[in-house]
């Protein structure tokens, strides 16, 4: 029973990956081109994912803990 629950899910794993390109489906076109664009984007195009979506990290992080510096925007609650 297990050899059979492995065997499926290796094989529904394996058919997740797609090694083709993106290719919109037969009768279908890809998206209107953006308002003020006159080109219409590739499906590669469209895939691509910007800086702003995928950011980097840009601080290291702490390697031993330090004293907070003062904040003045660090305000009690008000009553």
């Amino acid at each position: 029973m297990r050899l059979v629950a492995a065997t499926a899910l290796v094989l529904s794993l394996a058919a997740c990956g797609q090694r083709a390109d993106l290719k919109p489906v037969a009768g279908k076109t890809l998206p209107v081109a953006p308002y003020g664009r006159e080109d219409r984007p590739s499906a590669e195009a469209l895939t691509q994912t910007t800086t702003q979506a995928v950011p980097e990290r840009s601080v290291e992080l702490r390697k031993r803990s330090e004293e907070r510096t003062l904040d003045p925007f660090d305000l009690p609650p008000s009553d």
